[in-house]
């Protein structure tokens, strides 16, 4: 071995060599005579160091990968008879939609038409008011023994195609819910569509009850401004459509009116219209 490093040295300086050959020599004789001091520093590899190669591939370098191809769906022949079939089918479910367009078409037409019908001849209650209520002779002390009540009823039929037969009218005057006088109207009229009828009457003598105690008590609301009457119009009225007439319904009208320091009626119940119910 000396002879080796003897070769390997000999292109070195003499200096340089004698030191190598001197440091290589102290070296051998440590390896032929161990002691425990120069073990710890003596470390052999039992196996060579591993090494790793990494290498980084960009993405425009990745392997290929295979993907798999879908399957092709299968084709499916089918007959003629199975087209005649999907055709009827197919024709026979646009005619039911058209059949079913049609229907609900004509039904919204009639139900419009009808419904229209329906408002024009619906009949209305009559329209009753109260045009002129006079009491002459209300600023007398004695006016009682020749007082009258004299007044103007208005009936109004505001139907477009129906008429009224009017029976037996009456008319009746209420003082604080007491009778006071009643008098026939009318006895019986036909009041066509769009029509306006005036009806007066005149109630003295037997037909109107009025003493000297119930002259005071006009007087002392005169007085305060105002005396309120009640004149109540009650009939029996059929409705006439066409060569349709309807059965009897007896009709009530309701019109409170008051009158003026002069026994003519205020302007506040003049015209005003009177509440209407049938029995």
């Amino acid at each position: 071995m000396e002879q080796t490093m003897t070769r390997i040295y000999s292109f070195l300086p003499e200096d340089k060599y004698l030191h190598s050959l001197t440091s290589i020599s102290t070296f051998l004789a440590k390896l032929q005579n161990p002691t425990p001091q120069t073990l710890p520093s003596i470390k052999i590899l039992s196996k060579p160091p591993a090494f790793s190669c990494q290498v980084n591939m960009s993405t425009t370098q990745q392997l290929p990968t295979h993907h798999q191809r879908e399957p092709k769906p299968i084709k499916r022949h089918h007959s003629a008879g199975y087209y005649v079939n999907r055709v009827r089918d197919s024709l026979t479910t646009r005619i039911s939609k058209i059949i079913c367009g049609i229907f609900l078409t004509l039904l919204f037409i009639v139900g419009i038409a009808v419904f229209i019908t329906w408002l024009s001849l619906r009949p209305h209650r009559p329209r009753i008011l109260i045009s002129n209520f006079y009491i002459p002779g209300l600023d007398q002390p004695d006016g009682f023994e020749n007082a009258e009540i004299s007044f103007n009823v208005t009936a109004r039929n505001a139907n477009r195609a129906v008429g009224y037969y009017y029976d037996s009218v009456e008319a009746f005057v209420y003082y604080r819910d007491r009778a006071i006088g009643s008098t026939p109207l009318v006895d019986s009229f036909y009041q066509e569509p769009k029509n306006t009828t005036i009806l007066s009457k005149v109630l003295k003598g037997a037909t109107l009850d009025v003493n000297s105690d119930r002259w005071r008590v006009f007087r002392k609301d005169r007085a305060r401004g105002a005396v309120v009457f009640r004149l109540d119009v009650t009939a029996m009225i059929r409705f006439k459509l066409s060569t349709w007439d309807s059965k009897r319904h007896r009709m009530h009208a309701n019109c409170d009116v008051a009158v003026g320091r002069d026994g003519s009626i205020l302007a506040t119940s003049k015209n005003k219209r009177c509440p209407v119910y049938f029995t």
